[in-house]
């Protein structure tokens, strides 16, 4: 399996991918209206046989309240491919794309995901921090991973997303 950063001749298998996955268009719009937006993001796809079987994106997020100009990413959507899934593909591509926001600067990732999975990935509730979603979501569900040791210290405030994902 090799993981790598999307082309654009990518982007009509991704958006089958995110088809596939969630079993409607509203994550595979997402992904394509993120692109346009003109907003910096990092967009992975795991290949697998020259085929797509991966992908996820991560777009920057706002904290308010936000006085020290914290950079933080939301990690959304994922998707792994049916036949492809319980295979470590999902893990790879978190753990690369982790990596790929620590080198570009971001302090911390916040993720709206199942509270079984992303603590592995040293996700923890974000209302450790005095940290919410903009969505009423329940408080295991919306984590925060430090990137920079210390950098959510005393930071409060609530997390909102870029507009697009009001259409999801």
């Amino acid at each position: 399996m090799n993981i790598r950063v999307e082309k654009n001749s990518d982007r009509k298998k991704i958006w089958q991918l995110n088809v596939e996955a969630f079993g409607a268009n509203a994550e595979a719009n997402l992904v394509d209206a993120l692109r346009i937006s003109g907003i910096d993001y990092i967009s992975l796809i795991a290949e697998e046989g020259g085929n797509i079987v991966g992908h996820i994106l991560f777009t920057p997020v706002e904290l308010t309240n936000n006085q020290s100009e914290l950079k933080i990413m939301g990690l959304a959507p994922m998707a792994v491919a049916k036949y492809h899934r319980q295979q470590g593909i999902g893990s790879q591509l978190i753990k690369i794309g982790l990596e790929r926001c620590v080198t570009q600067g971001y302090d911390a990732v916040v993720v709206l995901g199942h509270p079984d999975y992303y603590p592995k990935f040293g996700f923890t509730p974000s209302e450790k921090y005095g940290i919410k979603s903009e969505y009423d979501v329940p408080d295991d569900v919306f984590m925060i991973l430090e990137l920079k040791k210390g950098a959510l210290n005393k930071k409060q405030g609530t997390i909102k997303y870029h507009e697009a994902f009001a259409g999801v």
